[in-house]
């Protein structure tokens, strides 16, 4: 049966270009050497607002980034538009290098980490005295998650109008972690010589503050960075715990100087991704003494190195309390509940 293309040869045919590969790739990315750094101070469903010097710039990821995260802290260089103007979208091209990370998982089975800030110097943990009741193992997570990251840690306790701190801060007195204590007044502010004193351990730093909801971080923020605006809100008279006010974390700059990040409360602190073996570094003081210890020493075992250490008056006066202290947040991390 002949058709309508007999009379055709093969030389008659013409190829079409494919377009496929016509154009050839290369993993050589641009350099983008005339990319602005700024930092990020926010992040609202794929907008980064970030600081560059005294100006505010609305920024996207570029698609080169793929899944590389960007969160609060983080230093990023941009191109494009980075004048600030209103309804202008700068470009981030890249993320710098990290000098710290905080992060957390979450829980204690689950390795994959999240990054809640980057760059930060100093972790203050806020906990409440009372309404709601202070979880210590909650502050001792936080403790691990500093020293793990590199940070400086500052406890801040919260409504000593309502509860003595010391039994509390007797916890953590062989740490020698620095602490301030506020107290509300009559009309529900914060007591003014406790803030200036929480500014004094923030001025010029990077800080990250961290706990329950309804501990009160809302509250401090809005007395540090009087134009802050953050939404507080109560504690439930039923359950005992505060109500989510703060929905992402944001970069405040703080008016003598520093920054002062302010993060949703949290209900737990999944510390799945840090290492217990690596708790001992952190105690410079005792580290000497697991010389002695058995291979895979988990350091709060019978036959642990550590206590003929400090028996031995090495580890110095505070020795024993400072044991305690490591062995307590290994526990913390491990999910062991003995006192």
């Amino acid at each position: 049966m002949s058709g309508r293309y007999d009379h055709l040869d093969e030389s008659a045919v013409r190829d079409r270009p494919s377009r496929k590969g016509s154009r050839p790739r290369t993993k050589d990315r641009p350099a983008h050497e005339d990319a602005v750094v700024g930092m990020v101070v926010g992040v609202d469903r794929g907008r980064y607002t970030t600081r560059i010097g005294e100006v505010t710039v609305v920024a996207m990821r570029a698609r080169e980034l793929g899944r590389t995260r960007i969160v609060v802290g983080d230093e990023v260089a941009m191109v494009g538009d980075t004048s600030g103007e209103r309804d202008t979208l700068a470009r981030i091209v890249r993320v710098e290098d990290r000098e710290t990370v905080l992060r957390r998982s979450a829980d204690d089975s689950d390795t994959v980490e999240r990054v809640i800030v980057a760059n930060a110097d100093q972790l203050v943990v806020v906990t409440a005295l009372a309404d709601p009741e202070p979880r210590s193992r909650m502050v001792d997570r936080c403790l691990v998650a500093a020293y793990d990251a590199g940070m400086d840690p500052l406890l801040v306790l919260t409504k000593a109008d309502l509860a003595s701190p010391e039994e509390f801060l007797a916890r953590y007195t062989a740490l020698d972690v620095p602490h301030v204590i506020t107290r509300g007044t009559a009309n529900g502010d914060l007591d003014a010589d406790a803030v200036t004193r929480v500014q004094e351990q923030l001025t010029g730093r990077t800080s990250v503050l961290v706990g329950h909801s309804g501990v009160g971080k809302s509250t401090l923020v809005n007395a540090l960075v009087p134009d802050a605006d953050r939404a507080t809100g109560a504690v439930n008279s039923v359950t005992g715990r505060g109500r989510h006010t703060s929905t992402s974390a944001v970069a405040l700059e703080l008016p003598g100087g520093g920054w002062v990040v302010d993060t949703p409360g949290v209900r737990s602190f999944g510390l799945g991704h840090v290492d217990p073996a690596t708790f001992i570094e952190h105690f410079e003081d005792l580290a000497p003494g697991t010389a002695e210890c058995p291979r895979g020493c988990s350091h709060d075992e019978p036959d642990c190195g550590l206590d003929t250490y400090v028996g031995s008056g090495a580890a110095g006066p505070a020795g024993a309390a400072r044991l305690e202290s490591l062995r307590r947040l290994l526990r913390s991390r491990t999910g062991d509940d003995r006192s």
